[in-house]
Protein backbone atom coordinates (compact mmCIF):
# COMPACT_ATOMS: atom_id res chain seq x y z
CA UNK A 1 0.00 0.00 0.00
CA UNK A 2 0.94 3.61 -0.88
CA UNK A 3 1.73 6.48 0.66
CA UNK A 4 -1.08 8.27 -1.40
CA UNK A 5 -3.18 5.05 -0.71
CA UNK A 6 -3.01 5.05 2.83
CA UNK A 7 -3.86 8.71 2.59
CA UNK A 8 -6.64 8.41 0.45
CA UNK A 9 -8.21 5.52 2.25
CA UNK A 10 -8.02 7.87 5.09
CA UNK A 11 -9.99 10.33 3.84
CA UNK A 12 -12.90 8.24 2.44
CA UNK A 13 -13.37 6.99 5.93
CA UNK A 14 -14.37 10.74 6.64
CA UNK A 15 -15.89 11.40 3.43
CA UNK A 16 -17.94 8.18 3.61
CA UNK A 17 -19.46 9.35 7.40
CA UNK A 18 -20.67 12.44 6.84
CA UNK A 19 -24.23 13.04 5.65
CA UNK A 20 -25.57 13.72 2.11
CA UNK A 21 -24.66 16.58 0.35
CA UNK A 22 -21.71 19.31 0.24
CA UNK A 23 -20.16 20.21 3.43
CA UNK A 24 -19.00 23.41 1.80
CA UNK A 25 -21.72 26.57 1.20
CA UNK A 26 -22.22 28.07 -2.32
CA UNK A 27 -20.07 31.06 -0.73
CA UNK A 28 -17.03 29.32 0.20
CA UNK A 29 -17.22 27.53 -3.20
CA UNK A 30 -17.59 30.21 -4.76
CA UNK A 31 -14.10 31.67 -3.20
CA UNK A 32 -11.99 28.87 -2.64
CA UNK A 33 -12.48 29.38 -6.79
CA UNK A 34 -11.78 33.26 -7.02
CA UNK A 35 -11.07 34.43 -9.58
CA UNK A 36 -12.19 31.88 -11.36
CA UNK A 37 -16.34 32.44 -12.30
CA UNK A 38 -19.48 30.51 -13.56
CA UNK A 39 -18.89 32.41 -17.27
CA UNK A 40 -15.20 30.75 -17.55
CA UNK A 41 -16.66 26.98 -16.50
CA UNK A 42 -20.38 27.44 -18.44
CA UNK A 43 -20.07 25.17 -21.31
CA UNK A 44 -16.60 23.58 -21.01
CA UNK A 45 -15.14 20.29 -19.69
CA UNK A 46 -14.36 20.23 -16.36
CA UNK A 47 -12.21 17.62 -14.68
CA UNK A 48 -11.60 17.80 -10.65
CA UNK A 49 -8.54 15.59 -9.73
CA UNK A 50 -9.57 14.74 -5.94
CA UNK A 51 -13.16 15.05 -5.78
CA UNK A 52 -13.61 13.39 -2.05
CA UNK A 53 -17.56 13.13 -1.68
CA UNK A 54 -18.18 15.06 -4.54
CA UNK A 55 -18.58 18.23 -2.39
CA UNK A 56 -17.17 20.48 -4.64
CA UNK A 57 -18.51 18.79 -7.71
CA UNK A 58 -22.00 19.67 -6.68
CA UNK A 59 -21.28 23.30 -6.63
CA UNK A 60 -19.76 23.14 -9.46
CA UNK A 61 -22.37 21.10 -11.70
CA UNK A 62 -24.55 24.32 -10.61
CA UNK A 63 -21.92 26.42 -13.17
CA UNK A 64 -23.36 24.24 -15.80
CA UNK A 65 -19.92 23.12 -17.63
CA UNK A 66 -20.35 20.93 -20.57
CA UNK A 67 -19.04 17.69 -18.85
CA UNK A 68 -17.58 17.21 -15.36
CA UNK A 69 -15.70 14.68 -14.18
CA UNK A 70 -14.02 13.77 -11.02
CA UNK A 71 -11.06 11.63 -10.02
CA UNK A 72 -9.83 10.32 -6.73
CA UNK A 73 -8.38 6.76 -5.38
CA UNK A 74 -10.61 6.64 -2.13
CA UNK A 75 -13.86 4.57 -2.27
CA UNK A 76 -15.43 8.13 -1.63
CA UNK A 77 -16.31 8.12 -5.29
CA UNK A 78 -19.46 5.86 -3.70
CA UNK A 79 -20.24 8.55 -2.03
CA UNK A 80 -20.03 11.38 -4.92
CA UNK A 81 -21.30 9.55 -6.96
CA UNK A 82 -24.77 9.60 -4.46
CA UNK A 83 -24.43 13.25 -3.98
CA UNK A 84 -24.07 13.99 -7.45
CA UNK A 85 -27.24 12.20 -7.92
CA UNK A 86 -29.26 14.34 -5.90
CA UNK A 87 -27.85 17.57 -8.25
CA UNK A 88 -29.52 16.98 -11.20
CA UNK A 89 -26.73 17.24 -13.50
CA UNK A 90 -26.59 14.53 -15.92
CA UNK A 91 -23.60 14.43 -17.56
CA UNK A 92 -20.62 13.69 -15.04
CA UNK A 93 -18.14 10.35 -14.38
CA UNK A 94 -16.34 9.64 -11.49
CA UNK A 95 -13.28 7.45 -11.87
CA UNK A 96 -11.81 5.71 -8.73
CA UNK A 97 -8.17 6.49 -9.63
CA UNK A 98 -4.43 7.40 -8.54
CA UNK A 99 -4.48 10.97 -9.91
CA UNK A 100 -0.97 11.10 -10.10
CA UNK A 101 -1.12 8.94 -12.98
CA UNK A 102 -4.56 10.12 -14.75
CA UNK A 103 -4.48 10.41 -18.20
CA UNK A 104 -7.34 12.05 -20.13
CA UNK A 105 -7.68 13.89 -23.82
CA UNK A 106 -7.51 17.14 -21.88
CA UNK A 107 -10.48 19.51 -20.27
CA UNK A 108 -11.37 22.84 -20.87
CA UNK A 109 -10.10 23.36 -17.11
CA UNK A 110 -9.00 21.02 -14.42
CA UNK A 111 -9.08 21.95 -10.92
CA UNK A 112 -7.59 20.61 -7.79
CA UNK A 113 -8.77 21.94 -3.91
CA UNK A 114 -6.97 20.82 -1.03
CA UNK A 115 -5.18 17.45 -2.37
CA UNK A 116 -1.59 18.27 -3.65
CA UNK A 117 -0.69 19.06 -0.03
CA UNK A 118 -1.54 15.82 1.33
CA UNK A 119 0.44 13.65 -1.66
CA UNK A 120 3.87 12.21 -0.67
CA UNK A 121 4.77 13.90 -3.95
CA UNK A 122 3.17 17.24 -4.01
CA UNK A 123 4.82 18.25 -7.40
CA UNK A 124 3.81 14.55 -9.69
CA UNK A 125 -0.19 16.14 -8.52
CA UNK A 126 0.48 19.89 -9.91
CA UNK A 127 2.07 17.83 -13.69
CA UNK A 128 -0.82 15.89 -13.80
CA UNK A 129 -2.98 19.03 -13.39
CA UNK A 130 -1.36 20.38 -16.57
CA UNK A 131 -1.15 17.30 -18.14
CA UNK A 132 -4.97 16.90 -18.14
CA UNK A 133 -5.41 20.77 -19.38
CA UNK A 134 -5.72 20.99 -22.85
CA UNK A 135 -4.06 23.52 -24.72
CA UNK A 136 -5.55 27.16 -23.95
CA UNK A 137 -7.62 25.53 -20.97
CA UNK A 138 -7.52 27.03 -17.41
CA UNK A 139 -5.96 25.44 -14.35
CA UNK A 140 -6.67 26.41 -10.90
CA UNK A 141 -5.16 24.83 -7.45
CA UNK A 142 -5.61 25.34 -3.86
CA UNK A 143 -3.05 24.18 -1.09
CA UNK A 144 -1.71 25.05 2.38
CA UNK A 145 0.93 27.30 2.90
CA UNK A 146 3.97 26.96 5.15
CA UNK A 147 3.93 30.88 5.46
CA UNK A 148 1.26 31.91 8.06
CA UNK A 149 0.83 28.43 9.48
CA UNK A 150 3.39 28.12 11.95
CA UNK A 151 1.03 26.61 14.98
CA UNK A 152 -0.22 24.51 12.96
CA UNK A 153 3.22 22.62 11.48
CA UNK A 154 4.80 22.82 15.36
CA UNK A 155 1.64 21.82 17.27
CA UNK A 156 -1.36 20.37 15.85
CA UNK A 157 1.03 18.15 13.07
CA UNK A 158 3.06 16.05 15.32
CA UNK A 159 -0.36 15.34 16.90
CA UNK A 160 -1.53 13.98 13.30
CA UNK A 161 1.31 11.67 13.59
CA UNK A 162 -0.13 9.97 16.41
CA UNK A 163 -3.61 10.27 15.24
CA UNK A 164 -3.86 9.28 11.82
CA UNK A 165 -2.76 5.96 13.27
CA UNK A 166 -5.43 5.51 15.39
CA UNK A 167 -9.40 4.33 14.11
CA UNK A 168 -11.18 7.04 12.30
CA UNK A 169 -14.20 6.91 14.78
CA UNK A 170 -11.39 7.60 17.73
CA UNK A 171 -9.72 10.65 15.78
CA UNK A 172 -12.92 12.36 14.70
CA UNK A 173 -15.05 12.28 18.46
CA UNK A 174 -12.65 11.68 20.82
CA UNK A 175 -9.45 13.81 19.56
CA UNK A 176 -10.90 16.41 16.82
CA UNK A 177 -13.86 17.16 19.05
CA UNK A 178 -12.37 18.13 22.49
CA UNK A 179 -9.50 19.77 20.73
CA UNK A 180 -11.14 21.74 18.42
CA UNK A 181 -13.58 23.54 20.95
CA UNK A 182 -10.83 26.15 22.14
CA UNK A 183 -10.03 27.31 19.06
CA UNK A 184 -13.96 27.14 17.70
CA UNK A 185 -14.55 29.87 20.82
CA UNK A 186 -11.58 31.42 19.73
CA UNK A 187 -12.25 32.00 16.47
CA UNK A 188 -15.67 33.27 17.42
CA UNK A 189 -14.19 35.56 19.73
CA UNK A 190 -11.95 37.20 17.07
CA UNK A 191 -14.49 36.84 14.64
CA UNK A 192 -16.55 39.43 17.24
CA UNK A 193 -13.70 41.61 17.96
CA UNK A 194 -12.32 42.13 14.34
CA UNK A 195 -13.34 45.76 14.18
CA UNK A 196 -10.69 46.56 17.13
CA UNK A 197 -6.80 47.24 15.97
CA UNK A 198 -5.74 44.89 18.60
CA UNK A 199 -7.80 41.51 17.50
CA UNK A 200 -5.69 42.15 13.96
CA UNK A 201 -1.79 41.31 15.22
CA UNK A 202 -3.83 37.97 16.86
CA UNK A 203 -2.71 34.06 15.85
CA UNK A 204 -4.29 33.07 12.88
CA UNK A 205 -6.68 36.14 12.64
CA UNK A 206 -7.79 36.06 8.78
CA UNK A 207 -8.38 32.34 8.78
CA UNK A 208 -10.40 32.67 12.68
CA UNK A 209 -12.21 35.24 10.99
CA UNK A 210 -12.94 33.39 7.58
CA UNK A 211 -14.09 30.19 9.23
CA UNK A 212 -15.92 31.70 12.38
CA UNK A 213 -18.89 32.23 9.98
CA UNK A 214 -19.68 28.54 10.81
CA UNK A 215 -20.53 26.22 13.66
CA UNK A 216 -19.18 23.69 15.20
CA UNK A 217 -19.84 21.17 13.16
CA UNK A 218 -17.82 22.01 10.41
CA UNK A 219 -14.35 23.28 12.83
CA UNK A 220 -14.45 19.86 13.59
CA UNK A 221 -14.87 18.63 10.26
CA UNK A 222 -11.37 20.40 9.90
CA UNK A 223 -9.81 19.43 12.58
CA UNK A 224 -10.85 15.89 11.42
CA UNK A 225 -9.24 16.68 8.28
CA UNK A 226 -6.12 17.73 9.59
CA UNK A 227 -5.78 14.37 11.94
CA UNK A 228 -6.69 12.11 9.90
CA UNK A 229 -4.41 11.95 7.11
CA UNK A 230 -0.71 10.33 7.13
CA UNK A 231 0.56 12.70 5.02
CA UNK A 232 0.59 16.42 4.70
CA UNK A 233 3.08 19.36 3.09
CA UNK A 234 3.06 23.01 3.93
CA UNK A 235 4.01 24.18 0.82
CA UNK A 236 5.59 27.85 -0.08
CA UNK A 237 5.54 30.66 -1.95
CA UNK A 238 8.44 29.74 -3.69
CA UNK A 239 7.82 26.03 -4.94
CA UNK A 240 4.18 27.44 -6.16
CA UNK A 241 6.29 30.41 -8.11
CA UNK A 242 8.37 27.01 -9.84
CA UNK A 243 5.33 25.66 -10.53
CA UNK A 244 3.93 28.67 -12.36
CA UNK A 245 6.96 28.81 -14.07
CA UNK A 246 6.38 25.54 -16.36
CA UNK A 247 6.87 25.72 -19.48
CA UNK A 248 2.99 24.80 -20.44
CA UNK A 249 1.78 27.87 -18.95
CA UNK A 250 1.50 31.12 -20.28
CA UNK A 251 3.40 33.75 -17.97
CA UNK A 252 0.78 36.25 -18.05
CA UNK A 253 -1.78 34.09 -17.47
CA UNK A 254 -0.80 33.07 -13.81
CA UNK A 255 -2.33 34.64 -10.70
CA UNK A 256 -0.71 33.92 -6.70
CA UNK A 257 -3.34 34.74 -4.01
CA UNK A 258 -2.65 34.18 -0.60
CA UNK A 259 -5.88 33.00 1.32
CA UNK A 260 -6.76 33.43 4.35
CA UNK A 261 -3.02 34.45 5.87
CA UNK A 262 -2.67 30.58 5.48
CA UNK A 263 -2.59 28.91 1.99
CA UNK A 264 -2.50 29.87 -1.58
CA UNK A 265 -4.95 30.00 -4.42
CA UNK A 266 -2.84 29.66 -7.40
CA UNK A 267 -3.82 29.10 -11.78
CA UNK A 268 -3.30 30.34 -14.82
CA UNK A 269 -3.76 28.87 -18.55
CA UNK A 270 -2.09 25.94 -20.55
CA UNK A 271 -0.40 26.80 -24.00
Amino acid sequence: MTDDTKTAQAFADSWNNLPAGSVYTQEQFQEWFAPIKQEDVKGKSVLELGCGNGSLLVHMAGWKPSQLVGVDLGSSVASARKNMETCGFNDYGLVQADLTKFASEGFDMTYSIGVLHHLKEPDKGFRAVLANTKPGGRFHCWVYAREGNAIVINLVDPLRKIASRLPWWFTKYFIATPLVFPYYIYAKLIRLLRNFSFAKHAPLYEYSIWIAQRGFLFFRHVAFDQLVTPQTTYIDKRTVQSWLADPKVIRDSTYLIFRNGNSWKFGGQIA
